[in-house]
């Protein structure tokens, strides 16, 4: 079972709590609900915080890819926060790493956002 919490981060980030099991069905189906429901009210910087699931399955991963090029189409982006042990193994096995940014803790997820750009020159 998949529990979701909706969180606002001033100014202008959501957050979504995923606690549980993310898997096919009905847990997918209403991450997705939710986040096209942030994208029509114009909220375009969304943290998934994952420090709650523990466990996701290939589908679980589908969704998260797919509402992150959702954002990505909307102009916004997508950043997951907490991932631990088994859900952390499985991003990293499956390189959504290489897709989507990966944050130890939710507030380096938010503050990520309004960090100036980062600069491969070094002084």
């Amino acid at each position: 079972m998949l529990n979701i919490i909706q969180k606002y981060v001033e100014p202008d980030v959501a957050v979504l709590e995923l606690s549980g099991r993310l898997t096919m069905g009905r847990a997918c189906q209403e991450v997705e609900v939710q986040l096209e429901d942030l994208v029509k009210e114009q909220k375009t910087k969304v943290v998934f915080d994952l420090s709650d699931l523990n466990y996701l399955d290939s589908t679980g991963i589908d969704v998260v890819v797919m509402c992150s090029g959702k954002l990505k189409k909307s102009g916004g982006e997508l950043r997951v926060a907490g991932a631990q042990g088994v859900v952390d193994a499985t991003l990293k096995m499956t390189h959504v790493d290489q897709i989507i940014r990966l944050f130890a803790t939710c507030s380096a997820a938010v503050d990520s956002f309004h960090a100036p750009p980062q600069s491969d020159m070094t002084n």
